[in-house]
């Protein structure tokens, strides 16, 4: 008996364009670009310790934190492929000040932005653990025919048209959603090509993970404080104590907890006040996956894709995964502010 041929991306991406009459492919062709820089980004990871890639840069983000040269790499190949395509009028990276516009006639006329985080993790590649890309892609609001402005890329994640995150790890991984679902792909390194691994990925209502830097503990809002130990006390009937995981890649822990049910905890502390994962880069388009595959993605208190963002690299708390599980955090949360 033969089993049926697996899907690659290309396939799924032209199955799914037929379901949209009045789709004109740039999406497809935005998608196509991340699909392709990844693929050079896979191949330069696995040579890492074979070519002059691993390591500090020597040089800062403009966040202050050192930069490796994987982080630059991946930024580069990441712009060139959005660039060639032509379907790309803007970038924003977690790596850059401000954003990129592709001020040329072609790409005036462009209607999607992109802000990304090129390779999260990054420091993980000296130490051969997993990391990650993540991307989130928006229709432009400002006028075609001119350049690109900052309003594009300052849009709440409500009004992403799509995002999704690539994990290099002992497979090379590409999940996405365009808000139909969430499906993911894995690069079959023997033909270059990713094909269709996990269809339809549904997150766990519940879960037993959870994933936290614990190392920060006293710099935890009580109410955080409170969630910790509540996981790690003993409660048989509920589960608990919950498995502590964190692997300090972003990528990496959540697509775990996507698999296996969990939750991530990044909040707010004294030695980040006002959290420390971006909303752009970061928590809006992992929010996206999340919820389009039954989860739930919080700063404690709200949405997070209904924040509306004041700047290109603003800093929120995080909490992301499970329903029930986050819902769990935040009832300490409010319980610790009332008290």
């Amino acid at each position: 008996m033969t089993s049926q041929r697996t899907a690659t991306m290309g396939e799924f991406l032209v199955e799914t364009q037929k379901a949209f009459p009045q789709a004109n492919g740039g999406l497809t062709q935005v998608l196509s670009s991340i699909r392709l820089a990844a693929k050079v980004v896979h191949r330069t990871i696995n040579k890492a310790g074979l070519v002059d890639i691993l390591g500090d840069a020597g040089s800062e983000n403009v966040q202050g934190e050192h930069q490796m040269k994987m982080d630059i790499y991946a930024n580069d190949t990441f712009l060139k492929s959005f660039k060639s395509m032509g379907e790309v009028c803007g970038v924003g990276s977690e790596e850059l000040e401000d954003f990129i516009a592709f001020d040329d006639d072609i790409h005036n006329n462009s209607k999607y932005v992109v802000l990304m985080d090129p390779l999260d993790g990054s420091s993980n590649v000296d130490v051969n653990v997993s990391v990650g890309t993540i991307f989130s892609i928006y229709q432009r609001v400002s006028p075609l025919g001119k350049p690109v402005q900052l309003e594009d890329f300052l849009q709440p994640g409500n009004k992403q048209v799509a995002a999704g995150y690539v994990i290099y790890g002992s497979s090379t991984m590409l999940v996405f959603t365009t808000g139909n679902g969430v499906n993911g792909f894995t690069l079959d390194p023997s033909i270059g090509t990713f094909c269709l691994s996990h269809p339809l990925i549904q997150v766990p209502e519940n879960g037993s993970i959870y994933s936290v830097n614990e190392g920060n503990y006293v710099h935890f809002p009580e109410g955080v404080k409170r969630y910790i130990k509540y996981c790690q006390e003993l409660d048989e009937p509920s589960g608990r104590p919950y498995t502590s995981r964190y692997i300090g890649s972003l990528v990496s822990d959540l697509h775990r907890n996507l698999l296996k049910g969990g939750i991530y905890l990044y909040p707010t502390g004294t030695k980040s006040p006002k959290g420390k994962l971006r909303l752009l880069y970061e928590c809006n388009p992992l929010a996206f996956i999340t919820e389009q595959a039954g989860g739930r993605a919080t700063d404690g208190y709200q949405r997070i894709m209904d924040i509306k963002p004041e700047e290109l690299h603003q800093r929120v708390a995080y909490f992301v995964g499970s329903t029930a599980m986050v819902l769990e955090a935040e009832s300490f949360i409010h319980s610790a502010d009332r008290s």
